[in-house]
């Protein structure tokens, strides 16, 4: 037993009140748990079909791989970046906002005509890209988030509730243990009073 106790009614009072805080707080962080649950199935899934997008546009082009080679990568690079923060179960967690990118003038009658389909292309390989990467961070945030719920969980339910209730158990007996040996004692004495006072009349 981790719970540190005196026995007396102080002890008892404050271990009480820990108790009452304890099983007040499970309900609350077991449905956090459960929505935490829910929120990383469901980030896994997004990332799961982003990456399966990913693979889709990627095998599409590489039919056109020959193409490519004429391609200038340079043409498109990625340019901001904004998140904005949703909060999931009291966890901060990112999501992609808004994405701009800068395309590099070029010289579109003297380029071939499938450039500007391969600018869009691009856009949309750079956009899943990271897409995926802040779906895998808040997916990570979450499973941690998670994890330590549930390491909170087991821990009120089957460490310190069992722990503290025990404590209170071992108290109340030995108060009342206490509180009999005094009746007890008080009886014997006034029966041995009742005994003289007998003797002297």
């Amino acid at each position: 037993m981790s719970v540190r106790f005196q026995y007396n009614k102080t002890s008892l009072h404050q271990l009480n009140k820990q108790l009452i805080i304890r099983l007040k707080a499970l309900p609350t962080l077991k449905n956090k748990e459960s929505a935490l649950r829910i929120e990383v199935k469901k980030s896994k899934s997004r990332f799961t079909e982003l990456e399966k997008d990913f693979e889709k546009l990627l095998s599409r082009e590489h039919e056109n791989m020959r193409m490519w080679n004429e391609f200038d990568p340079e043409l498109v690079k990625k340019d901001t970046v904004k998140l904005s923060y949703k909060m999931i179960a009291g966890i901060k967690t990112p999501e992609l906002d808004e994405l701009t990118f800068h395309v590099k003038d070029f010289f579109a009658f003297g380029s071939p005509k499938w450039f500007l389909d391969g600018i869009h292309v691009l856009k949309n390989l750079i956009t899943l890209v990271i897409e995926k990467e802040i779906v895998k961070e808040k997916m990570e945030m979450l499973e941690y988030a998670r994890k330590k719920t549930t390491q909170k969980v087991n821990l009120y339910e089957k460490v310190q509730i069992p722990d503290h209730e025990a404590a209170i158990l071992k108290i109340k007996r030995f108060l009342e243990d206490e509180e009999n040996l005094a009746k007890a004692s008080q009886k014997i004495v006034k029966n041995r009073h009742h005994q003289a006072e007998e003797a002297l009349v």
